[in-house]
């Protein structure tokens, strides 16, 4: 099995952006947690939302996706309101934000993600249940779909979701910290997959943690911190300088000397590291 991250098989600029966002603010009592933000995600890439604890990261897809409400702010999902297109918008929540005790299965988790298109009361036929066998195949979690969601573990968790998410059968994938609290395996597992999603047209936001893995995981990223720092290739954008920016100059020294090794290490060209395939 090939266990580099595929090439992308669109042209990103030819197409309507996945995410537009203009003027988005969001107040939490009398204070900004948003304050006048633009953001465009475009067509087939992998895009990173990256910025320090309380800079706004989860607000921002929140509230794109209306789950938090906004101030001011202009949204359009591939140039169009999310309402009409909510059916190619797939969000994984943070893991802390799920009820792990809820008397679900696995198979019960990632049915969820077909319910918009089936509906409640249509019958659920063989090539539905394939389908959702298949999703979790694609995760490695085939063998628990019986398994109650809480008794799984963390990374088994995220799996379970992001197939929810595969079953949906999106255009959009909005995460929200996937790569928090799991092992390196699962870690690398998900990375795959998801470029393999950007590389056949798909798009992915993820709000993102990690310094060191943005130069492999993404193409694109943001730099927040409840305004607009920059936003642009990984490549131009993702500097020690441009970060520490983001950061509010709050990184060590020593944080900074380890991005700079990271970045001059990989070149900062996503494409081409090996990934153990999933």
């Amino acid at each position: 099995m090939d266990t580099t991250w595929p090439d992308a098989a669109y042209h990103a600029d030819t197409m309507e952006p996945a995410l537009t966002i203009h003027g988005l603010t969001v107040c939490y009592a009398s204070a900004s947690a948003l304050f006048s933000v633009d953001y465009t995600a475009a067509t087939a890439s992998m895009n990173a939302i990256v910025g320090p604890n309380g800079a706004g990261k989860s607000t921002l897809i929140k509230a794109a996706l209306g789950i938090t409400p906004r101030v001011s702010g202009d949204i359009l999902f591939f140039g169009q309101p999310l309402s009409r297109v909510r059916a190619r918008v797939a969000y994984v929540p943070q893991r802390a934000s799920i009820d792990w005790h809820f008397p679900a299965t696995a198979y019960d988790v990632v049915a969820m993600g077909m319910y918009r298109e089936l509906g409640w009361l249509r019958p659920w036929r063989r090539p539905h249940r394939l389908r959702v066998l298949s999703c979790l195949d694609q995760v490695g979690m085939g063998r628990f779909a019986s398994r109650q969601i809480g008794q799984l573990s963390g990374g088994q968790q995220q799996r379970v979701f992001v197939a929810r998410a595969l079953a949906q059968n999106a255009d959009l994938f909005i995460l929200d910290e996937p790569f928090a609290g799991i092992d390196a395996a699962t870690e690398r597992a998900i990375a795959t997959l998801l470029h393999r999603l950007a590389g056949t047209g798909k798009t992915v936001i993820c709000v993102h943690h990690d310094l060191a893995t943005v130069p492999e995981y993404f193409d694109f990223v943001m730099l927040l911190n409840v305004r607009n720092i920059a936003i642009g290739p990984v490549r131009t954008i993702f500097t020690p300088e441009k970060v520490q920016e983001a950061y509010g100059g709050q990184l060590t020294p020593g944080q900074l000397d380890r991005l700079r090794r990271d970045l001059a290490c990989r070149s900062v060209t996503p494409a081409t590291t090996p990934v153990a395939a999933p």
